[in-house]
Order: C-alpha cells, then sequence, then structure tokens
C-alpha cells in the first residue's frame, strides 16, 4: 500500500544525511497530503517556518497557496505537497545540484507511489530539476507530458509575496488547473 511506502520514506527523509543541509535544519520536510491525491504540488525547498515545524508549505509561502488553491476550489487535504530538496538550505538560498540530486530519489518515490495524474511544478527550481526549463515566468499555465508524467507549470508562491500582482497569476493557474484535472480521463 502506498501509505505505508510513504511513512517509510518520511522516516528516511527526516534521518538523511545525504549531503551537508542535515548540518544545518531543525527538521528535515518530507511531502505530506493526501496519499491517493490526483495533485501532487512540487516546490523549491523548505523555508524558516518548514524547517521549523518539519512540514511543507506552513508559512507565509504557504498561506499564498492556501489562498489560491481555495480560490480553485482545490481543497488542500485532497492535495500532496513536497519539495525538490527536503532540507532548508542556508539563508534560504536556491539549492545546489548536489542537494538536489541527494534528494531526488525521494521526490521520484513520492510520484511513482501516488500515481497523481498532474504534477504541479512550482517555480523555477522545481522547473528545472524537474524537466530542465528556466523560465516558468514565461511558461507557467503550460502542461508538458515526459516520460509518463504530465507536469503543469506555476509560478513559486514566495514570488507573491514580494510581488503581489503574481498572487492574480498564481490564482488564475489554480483555477487553469483545476480545468485540465477536469478533463482528464480515469
Amino acid at each position: 500500500m502506498s501509505l505505508i511506502e510513504l511513512e517509510k520514506i518520511r522516516r528516511r527523509v527526516s534521518i538523511c544525511t545525504k549531503c551537508d543541509l542535515c548540518k544545518s535544519r531543525t527538521n528535515a520536510v518530507p511531502g505530506k497530503g493526501y496519499y491517493k491525491s490526483k495533485l501532487i504540488f512540487v516546490g523549491e525547498a523548505p523555508g524558516r517556518s518548514e524547517d521549523k515545524q518539519g512540514e511543507p508549505f506552513v508559512g507565509v509561502a504557504g498561506k499564498k497557496l492556501s489562498i489560491a488553491l481555495e480560490y480553485a476550489g482545490i481543497p488542500r487535504d485532497k492535495i500532496y505537497i513536497t519539495n525538490v530538496v527536503k532540507c532548508r538550505p542556508p539563508k534560504n538560498r536556491i539549492p545546489k545540484d548536489s542537494e538536489k540530486k541527494a534528494c531526488e530519489r525521494y521526490l521520484k518515490s513520492e510520484i511513482s507511489l501516488i500515481k497523481p495524474k498532474i504534477i504541479c511544478v512550482m517555480g523555477n527550481t522545481a522547473y528545472h530539476s524537474l524537466l530542465g526549463g528556466s523560465n516558468i515566468t514565461k511558461d507557467h499555465g503550460k502542461i508538458i507530458e515526459r516520460d509518463g508524467n504530465r507536469y503543469f507549470l506555476t509560478i513559486h508562491p514566495a514570488a507573491t509575496i514580494y510581488n503581489q500582482s503574481l498572487l492574480k497569476t498564481l490564482k488564475s493557474d489554480m483555477k487553469a488547473l483545476v480545468k485540465i484535472l477536469n478533463g482528464i480521463k480515469g
């Protein structure tokens, strides 16, 4: 059962020492959410609040994500949320390639166990890590199909903290995501 397997991943993430981020973290931050979700949301890395609580998207960016989800009618308890990197990089810097590589198997396992209809890629780091992309601002709202998975691109909720006009973009993207999800058979 995927719930048991997801719990095993959570335990492995919580004690992981594959990269130096383990030395500066308070808590590792494994993915969290509904194990039968049709949607997985993937961000960059935990921030300060996530590092303190050991849960993804519980800080200000998480509140912005919740606003956009609610606007689109997506119940937060029906999705799964995770990050490319499972520990907070010092001073919220962008994760190094070696750090992303160290966490890659965790993310791939989460995706393969849940088997979502759509993986929502939030921000440039996740876009680059999962799909090799580099311009989320230009490509947001698009669907990319690769390796049997369907990816939806959107801005990272943290971007809306510094640029309030982007909240409208995030909300609009979430509405488009629902429309696409509702159009998928099966």
